[in-house]
């Protein structure tokens, strides 16, 4: 979820780019903003440009930080379930794990699916089933693995612990994303949009930050001081000294030597916290400040109780499918994961369209759409044959950075994409970062599960919130979400239909408290007497229709590559195929923007910006 999305997405910018080229499309009258917003309107590079090749480099950089808060999140809180919280090694080889099939899954979605400029990564929408599934009875970790001084990593009893556990949260991933495949290459996704509304989205995306609230406590009460500093410097970086410049030196042939402005806490407010936070806990560590006893308060902030970590990890690993051996799948888990599928589907359709939006390019069609949540399916399956232990989706986190770089090129996703496949390859990366102490990790997890929750809520936006018939349905949503999943967990023995399967169904079910609270939404919604413009349908439907007021061509931007559309379109059968393009159109005028999809050049137009201006926000 993006903390920066608002209603357009462009809401600030992190460059002093004097002069921009491409126009962003006006959602609503095809009328172009004036005085500070218009400025923020420009592009330096619109989706089909090629920046040159730093330059793609240095940009597809800062979209990894951007979005490793949340692809490391994963693994770290997996890791609890999966009883790895002394396995550092582990834990690092699920981090490269991610890191390279996040990686994939982000190229195979440029090149083949919604090909707009978008990154793909963990998600949280699986997150919450995944917990769920591993706190059932079958699968609760043993006691002597929580006691760090009874675990040997090495043994193939403690292997076998965690390996069975991820054995079958791969399966039921891999099966759970065959749906989502059907769903998105068959076109039923939008059967599904159209029963699906504000008041089913924001409970069941709000409850994912909520229901992770014990996850984000159990880490910040190891040390509350340096998880309070963690969440303190966050909000200041990304909420404070956001819109305040950082003056820089920089050099170019016109100006020379000379300072340039540039707002890096707006760029990287949560690499920034954490850093300073750990370089804190480190400081205090070597200084013998925090207690080196392991049952005293503040033990588990120092830096050197994974230090053996970075030495063992080996420097080249290549993750592969199957590596934890065969997967097993569970009706119970399979069901769970669906529920989480269903959401990741519904936000991707919402990044798919900001994302156009913010990189100059026309509302996706529905072959693209299409397209783009078949291939979402497709990156689930790799990730559970991969065994990440999770899945893929769309990262509205970077959707809000196009706002920041004004530069929608896609060949700067695809750089982020390389990029990640080499930080998956290089193990040390993987285990540095499982070096951050658990009360940084903690801050984090304050700031980020309470941005997923506000972003659940933000959808009410769209309904009449005057209406008591939405105040209910909503409220009761809620509720329902946190009391029943957290009655189901303190009395596990409360379902006994007699039935084992079924027993384990519902366990994983009414424990899901995203899929509880969705599922009343979805329900009382649909059910409950009330207009489409109370239910906010026709607010959410407009705020994600179609434009006729396009920057590019559509089918330069959507139309996929190799020549593969212009063969499709030469049957006329295969033009009925949901996720086919449909035939050749007539290239339309481009509005400032001289885009080329098969242009192999970085271009230059004329009186374009100079690239070193926008290096300098990303180099740091």
């Amino acid at each position: 979820m993006s903390p920066e999305k608002d209603s357009n997405g462009l809401e600030n910018y992190a460059f002093a780019i004097e002069r921009h080229f491409c126009d962003l499309p006006d959602t609503k009258h095809g009328q172009m903003d004036t005085s500070t917003e218009g400025e923020s309107s420009k592009l330096a590079y619109c989706v089909t440009d090629v920046p040159p090749w730093y330059l793609c480099i240095l940009l597809g950089i800062q979209h990894c930080l951007t979005a490793f808060g949340g692809i490391i999140a994963i693994p770290l809180i997996l890791s609890q379930g999966l009883c790895l919280q002394h396995d550092g090694i582990t834990q690092s080889h699920l981090i490269s794990t991610i890191f390279f099939v996040s990686g994939i899954c982000t190229l195979l979605q440029v090149t083949f699916g919604i090909r707009l400029p978008i990154l793909q990564g963990g998600t949280f929408t699986l997150l919450a089933p995944s917990m769920a599934m591993l706190s059932m009875p079958e699968w609760t970790c043993p006691a002597w693995t929580q006691n760090a001084s009874l675990v040997n990593t090495s043994s193939p009893e403690f292997v076998e612990v965690w390996q069975s556990r991820m054995r079958a949260l791969q399966g039921s991933i891999m099966v759970g994303s065959l749906f989502q495949v059907f769903v998105g290459f068959s076109g039923l996704i939008g059967l599904f949009m159209r029963f699906i509304g504000p008041l089913t989205i924001a409970p069941t995306i709000s409850l994912i930050g909520l229901s992770l609230f014990d996850s984000a406590g159990a880490n910040a009460g190891y040390h509350w001081g340096i998880s309070a500093m963690t969440t303190a410097l966050i909000t200041l970086f990304s909420q404070y000294l956001r819109h305040i410049p950082v003056p820089f030196p920089m050099y170019n042939k016109d100006k020379k030597l000379h300072i340039s402005r540039v707002y890096v806490f707006q760029i990287l407010p949560v690499l920034l916290g954490i850093t300073l936070s750990w370089l804190v806990c480190y400081i205090l560590t070597t200084n013998n400040v925090l207690p080196a006893e392991p049952e005293k308060y503040g033990y588990m902030a120092r830096t050197d109780l994974k230090g053996d970590v970075i030495s063992k990890a080996p420097w080249i690993t290549f993750p592969y499918p199957g590596q934890w051996g065969m997967p097993t799948v569970s009706l119970a888990g399979v069901v769970g994961i669906l529920a989480g599928v269903i959401s990741s589907m519904i936000e991707s359709v919402g990044d798919y369209h900001a994302c156009a939006r913010l990189s100059g390019a026309p509302p996706p069609p529905k072959h693209a759409i299409n397209r783009g949540i078949g291939i979402e399916g497709l990156g689930c399956l790799l990730a559970g044959a991969w065994g990440t232990g999770n899945g893929t989706t769309s990262y509205s986190e970077n959707v809000g950075a196009l706002g920041i770089t004004k530069v929608g090129s896609r060949m700067v996703i695809v750089a982020s994409g390389v990029l990640m496949v080499v930080m998956g390859v290089f193990g040390k990366v993987g285990a540095i970062f499982t070096t951050i102490p658990s009360p940084v990790i903690g801050g984090m997890f304050m700031v980020m599960f309470g941005v997923i929750s506000a972003a659940g809520v933000s959808n009410l936006q769209y309904a009449d919130m005057n209406s008591s018939r939405n105040l209910f349905v909503f409220g009761f949503s809620m509720f329902s979400g946190l009391v029943i999943p957290n009655w189901i967990l303190k009395n596990p023995a409360a379902i006994a239909t007699g039935v084992v399967e079924l027993d384990q169904v519902l366990q994983v079910l009414l424990t899901t408290s995203m899929f509880v609270g969705g599922f009343f939404g979805f329900i009382l919604d649909n059910t409950i007497p009330g207009s489409k413009h109370e239910r906010g349908i026709l607010a959410w439907n407009k705020a994600h229709e179609d434009d006729s007021s396009n920057t590019l061509e559509s089918g330069e931007v959507y139309n996929l590559p190799f020549g593969i559309s212009s063969y499709l379109s030469s049957s006329s059968w295969l033009r009925y195929i949901p996720f086919c393009p449909p035939g050749p159109r007539v290239p339309s005028s481009l509005r400032g923007c001289a885009a080329d999809s098969n242009a192999l050049e970085p271009k230059q137009p004329l009186g374009h910006p100079e690239p070193s201006q926008i290096i300098i926000g990303v180099a740091l």
